[in-house]
């Protein structure tokens, strides 16, 4: 009985089946990149608006006192401090708590609103970030696909003689 030697053959995957992966592999990398030119685009867009607001954070503010409001972490610390003047000012009261003829009310809907924009700009920043990050992602897949499809499949056949 002999062993013929072993021979390793590689195997082909057909062109088209190859074509297609190395499409979305690009496509991919193409669609992250993208993504992260318009998340840095967005962050500087809503920090450029922020700046230009002269947001200043008072000196009884959790943190960043002084400082003015650029980024998302500032802007968070602004309505957290506007949100505790509202209150002092309303006696503790949210604006829906107010009467209707409440002098404060009109204080405390204007500081309400103020939150609300300044948690919009938090929010862009996240969906920002978020954006960016499935960038980064949507680039490695690409990068995977790509590699994927140029390495050829190697399979290793043992070849026996017959008895």
């Amino acid at each position: 009985m002999s062993d013929a030697p072993s021979t390793v053959d590689t195997i082909e995957t057909p062109a088209k089946k190859l074509g297609l992966v190395k499409a979305v592999g690009a496509i991919g990398i193409i669609g992250g990149v993208a993504l992260i030119i318009v998340a840095i685009i967005a962050w500087i867009a809503v920090t450029t608006q922020l700046t230009a607001e002269n947001i200043t954070i008072p000196d009884d503010a959790v943190a960043f006192q002084g400082q003015q409001v650029t980024g998302p972490v500032t802007a968070y610390v602004q309505a957290d401090i506007i949100n505790t003047h509202a209150l002092a000012a309303s006696g503790g009261k949210t604006y829906a708590e107010l009467d209707q003829d409440d002098p404060v009310r009109a204080t405390v809907m204007q500081a309400s609103f103020l939150r609300a924009s300044l948690f919009t700009s938090v929010v862009a920043y996240g969906v920002a970030l978020f954006a960016a990050g499935m960038g980064v992602l949507a680039i490695l897949f690409g990068w995977a696909f790509l590699r994927l499809a140029s390495t050829p499949v190697v399979v290793k056949r043992s070849n026996v003689a017959a008895s």
